[in-house]
């Protein structure tokens, strides 16, 4: 049985992609959900590219175990030093080198000749080595280099202590047949390249991420790396949901080949990356789209209903989606919400399962159905990395609001920070405006502009809870808040806060660094 590792970037490429940048909290949250879906490899940042980045890795590998943590290096000697204080703390640290291997990277970006990459990479290889015993090599641009080098650049990195390299699709350029060819190549041609993993790395440019990186497979690979929910720069990565998946359901197709992922995870990682960034599953989307397992067609509605293999591929249980007949309201008992909650998939301390539980009855006396996706946004909403409130940080107490048609909306807000309350009233062009006015004036977040506003409904039905995302954009940073609530005013004040208090402590870390 060949194992296939998944090599995981949401944390590093997939925070690339615009709109989706994380904090600490938020980053070490989906670092969890990624050793809870087993992942062999997380790559958790570019450590030299930010303070903040080296200490999300650092942090990260302090309290992941169950995985290797990996921080990308370009091929410098000062990226791989920053690369190696960040993840040496870890329990399996791995550093992540790379440079371009194409013609058109060498001489317009590099500006180096074929013999000076090779050098390079032949130095920066074995310098790597002398920290960490798990080196990987990307050969970035790897499938629009000429094979012959491409092989070349692989038996250096090789005989210089890579125990990986990976041959990336860095534009999302290859088809499945140029990716089997280029596999194939290399095992055959670059000295070693059997003895060691090789992986791929797919970006979706022409919508072929999932394709390729399973044609690498095929042909010979030994690892993908892909994100959450397909997240990364441009139309994003190899979605480590389809690959896993397609790897699972066409066992036909990959005959003798597994992975050690637990695919009961997938829909609660997919969920929780999707929440932190302040964004919902397109409807479409396979595995973890609202439709994936839906049917409005009569002909597959029948066919379904004499035998769900006639147009379901897969089980919603299969990727964590829970389905059953109980139904919880406002008269279930705590074992009852916390045996529901694990049928899940979810572990929660006693402390975030009190304040579930405490938000699920409040949410029975708001709504009459409550089904499993409601009680997915509690759970997300109150033990995610937004419930870590700061001392410094502002809480809502109350607010009122007065609107109509015709005339100026007014509110009034009061806001807690530790035992004190501050209150303010405000004008505005409708609720929102004039709430966000009046909180404004008690936390003066300082010089922004507004950018996303986002409103959907968690499930069915009028009493539905809303989920409100919200964007503040300063010249250097964005930042997310969300906000949960059956109100959507009052779901997006409290994004709003949640975004305000975000900027405020940014700005205050940024004053201390400053001062260091």
């Amino acid at each position: 049985m060949r194992q296939i590792k998944i090599f995981d970037t949401t944390l590093r490429d997939g925070e690339q992609s615009p709109g989706c940048t994380m904090n600490l909290k938020e980053k070490i949250e989906i670092a969890k959900c990624l050793e809870k879906l087993k992942v062999d490899v997380i790559e958790a940042g570019f450590a030299i590219s930010s303070p903040g980045d080296f200490e999300s890795v650092n942090t990260i590998a302090k309290n992941i175990k169950e995985c290797e943590i990996a921080s990308l290096a370009r091929s410098t000697e000062k990226d791989i030093d920053a690369a190696w204080e960040a993840v040496k703390v870890a329990e399996n640290p791995k550093i992540h080198l790379f440079i371009a291997t194409s013609k058109l990277h060498m001489d317009y970006k590099l500006r180096m000749t074929e013999e000076e990459v090779l050098e390079r990479i032949k130095y920066m290889t074995a310098y790597a080595k002398k920290y960490c015993s798990s080196i990987e090599f990307s050969a970035e641009d790897a499938t629009r280099s000429e094979l012959e080098f491409l092989a070349k650049a692989t038996e250096v990195a090789i005989a210089n202590g890579a125990t990986v390299v990976n041959l990336p699709d860095t534009v999302g350029y290859s088809t499945p047949d140029e990716m089997k060819r280029m596999i194939s190549y290399v095992l055959e041609h670059a000295e070693g390249a059997k003895d060691i993993e090789l992986s791929v790395h797919c970006h979706n440019d022409l919508g072929m991420a999932t394709a390729n990186s399973l044609a690498g497979v095929q042909a010979g690979a030994r690892q993908i790396e892909c994100t959450i929910n397909g997240l990364g720069e441009r139309a994003g990565n190899t979605a480590l949901e389809e690959v896993v998946m397609a790897m699972k359901t066409r066992a036909d197709s990959f005959t003798d080949i597994d992975c050690r992922i637990d695919t009961t995870q997938l829909y609660r990682a997919s969920k929780t990356v999707y929440n932190v960034i302040g964004q919902h599953a397109p409807l479409n989307k396979a595995i973890v789209g609202q439709n994936a397992f839906s049917h409005e067609s009569g002909i597959h509605q029948h066919g379904v209903q004499a035998n769900k293999l006639t147009y379901e591929i897969m089980t919603p249980e299969s990727i964590g989606i829970h389905v059953n007949n109980i139904v919880l309201g406002k008269h279930s008992g705590k074992h009852a919400f916390q045996e529901h909650i694990e049928e899940m998939g979810y572990q929660l301390s006693e402390e975030d399962l009190l304040k579930s539980f405490d938000a699920f009855k409040a949410l029975c006396d708001k709504k009459k159905n409550v089904n499993d996706d409601d009680i997915t946004a509690i759970i997300l909403d109150n033990t995610g990395a937004e419930m870590e409130v700061n001392e410094d940080d502002y809480r809502l107490d109350w607010f009122a609001v007065h609107t109509s048609n015709f005339t100026t909306s007014t509110s009034t807000v009061c806001l807690r920070k530790g035992d004190e309350k501050f209150e303010q009233v405000a004008l505005g062009d409708g609720p929102v405006d004039a709430a966000i006015a009046a909180i404004d004036k008690i936390m003066n977040p300082g010089e922004h502009i507004f950018g996303k506003f986002s409103i959907n409904s968690v499930s069915e039905g009028k009493d539905t809870l809303g989920s409100v995302s919200v964007t503040l954009e300063t010249p250097n940073q964005k930042f997310i808040g969300r906000g949960l609530s059956t109100d959507v005013i009052e779901a997006s004040i409290r994004a709003y806060i949640n975004a305000a208090n975000k900027m405020i402590s940014s700005d205050k870390k940024a004053k201390i660094t400053a001062q260091d």
